[in-house]
C-alpha cells in the first residue's frame, strides 16, 4: 500500500499514505481497508514509542471502526495526537497486571486539510508475566 511513517514523537504520529495503483479501488478512490491501516499504524506507533521504556507489555487491535466522509483521491495523513492518554492506559496495564483497552482515533485529512476519514483502533493492553 506505500503506507510510510512521516513523524513520530510520544504524543503524536502521523502515517502517509499515498493514492496509487497499490492503494486503490475499482472505484479510482483509497481502499477502505488502506485507510484502516494507516490508522493502524498512527495509533499503534505511539504505543510502540511508549512501551520501549516499560516493562514488556503485550498489545493487540481488539475492534475497528471507521467513518469516511469525502473521497480520498490523492494522498492521505492519517495523525493520532493521543500519546499522554494511551500512556496513561499502558502503565495502568502494568501496574495492575489488568488488560486495559484504549480506543484510539486516527484522522485521515487530504492535502488540502479536508478530514476525508476517520478511524478508531481499540487496542488491548497487557503486562506479560515475567
Amino acid at each position: 500500500m506505500g503506507i510510510r511513517l512521516q513523524f513520530c514523537t510520544y504524543e503524536k504520529a502521523v502515517a502517509r499514505l499515498p493514492f496509487g495503483w497499490r492503494s486503490q479501488n475499482p472505484f479510482r478512490s483509497t481502499y477502505f481497508a488502506a485507510q484502516c491501516a494507516a490508522g493502524e499504524l498512527s495509533t499503534g506507533i505511539l504505543a510502540l514509542a511508549i512501551l520501549q521504556d516499560m516493562p514488556p507489555v503485550s498489545m493487540l487491535v481488539v475492534n475497528i471502526e471507521a467513518e469516511f466522509y469525502k473521497k480520498a483521491d490523492s494522498t492521505l495523513l492519517f495523525t493520532c495526537q493521543e500519546g499522554d492518554a494511551l500512556e496513561a492506559c499502558i502503565r495502568k496495564a502494568v501496574e495492575s497486571g489488568e488488560a486495559q483497552t484504549y480506543r484510539a482515533t486516527s484522522t485521515g485529512c487530504l492535502p488540502d486539510g479536508t478530514e476525508a476519514a476517520r478511524v478508531w483502533i481499540t487496542w488491548s493492553f497487557k503486562r506479560k508475566k515475567a
